[in-house]
């Protein structure tokens, strides 16, 4: 079969209970016609073997090979990349949902790059989602966002990269940049995602402050927030311009790089409510760190990610 895109999909997943797979096959199935496709499944073996049964005749479907390190993403990422039939490779979350023009955008700017950072945009919009979404366009205003999504050259991550971190998809940009690839930002380029259910949103609070460990600049302003709105909160006009400003914040990163096409007119306005979410979920990541780090799997992973420059 000829495929219209020259490059390999490596999708890592481990679900430790069963799913509604029907929307996922699906998915698979589209994704099959335009690009090479390999699964790398980390579940355990009735999930894997029902998995096997649903996408063995669509997509390669393999289990992950060893790989130092208790993050199994990595461990997922790592195989596929190693195991891809082409030098483009497209890494992408079991929630992430490309459409073939967005594959051939991502896939575009590799040209005179080594890794492109795409920007995730929710495909509807529960209320978490929404919430959510002014982390999306804080970090947009800061320069960009971290989506469940890259798009890399084989041979700049075929070697692998640290197993032991919590912020996986850093670690990667981190790793290619050491290795003298080029990095491309590309905000405007819009791949959908599926919004989480609320219970997993609650869950990845503390650990998406967590991650700002590998930013220790973002970490000691987040850690200040809290502190901050203590002191205002006898003086209303102070927090309601400490609100305005975190509105206008998010209101540039909205419309930073056309993000005003795909973003809610009302994004901006919860950019307070998440600054508040992060202001206290940064006192509790620092007292995570010294328990020795969040918990993952059968124990702790304490590194966010490496410095740009270890290793």
């Amino acid at each position: 079969m000829t495929r219209p895109l020259s490059a390999e999909y490596v999708l890592p997943l481990r679900w430790t209970d069963q799913h509604d797979a029907e929307e996922l096959t699906a998915y698979l199935a589209a994704l099959s016609g335009w690009l090479d496709v390999t699964v790398v499944d980390g579940s355990d073996g009735p999930l894997f073997e029902a998995h096997h049964q649903a996408w063995a005749a669509l997509v390669r479907h393999i289990r992950p090979e060893p790989w130092p390190g208790r993050n199994g993403k990595v461990r997922g990422v790592v195989t596929g990349v190693r195991l891809a039939r082409h030098s483009q490779v497209v890494i992408a979350d079991d929630d992430v949902r490309y459409s073939v023009d967005t594959l051939g955008q991502v896939l575009d700017r590799l040209d005179g790059a080594d890794l492109v950072v795409p920007q995730n945009v929710f495909t509807d919009w529960p209320w978490h989602a929404r919430w959510d979404t002014g982390r999306q366009v804080v970090n947009r205003a800061f320069g960009g966002d971290y989506p469940g999504t890259l798009a890399v050259r084989r041979c700049f991550a075929e070697k692998g990269y640290d197993g032991d971190v919590l912020f996986e998809n850093l670690e990667l940009i981190r790793t290619v940049a050491r290795r003298g690839g080029v990095v491309r930002w590309a905000g405007d380029v819009f791949v959908d995602r599926l919004p989480p259910t609320s219970a997993h949103f609650w869950s990845q609070r503390v650990r998406q402050a967590y991650d700002s460990f590998a930013q220790p600049g973002r970490l000691v302003a987040e850690a200040a927030l809290l502190p901050v709105l203590l002191l205002a909160s006898r003086r209303p006009i102070v927090l309601l311009g400490l609100a305005g400003s975190a509105v206008a914040i998010g209101e540039w990163g909205r419309r930073r790089a056309g993000g005003s096409s795909r973003f809610p007119r009302t994004a901006a306005l919860w950019t307070p409510v998440w600054l508040l979410e992060r202001a206290v979920c940064a006192w509790v990541a620092l007292a995570l760190r010294l328990r020795g780090g969040v918990r993952y799997s059968d124990g702790r992973i304490a590194t966010a990610a490496n410095p740009r420059r270890s290793r």
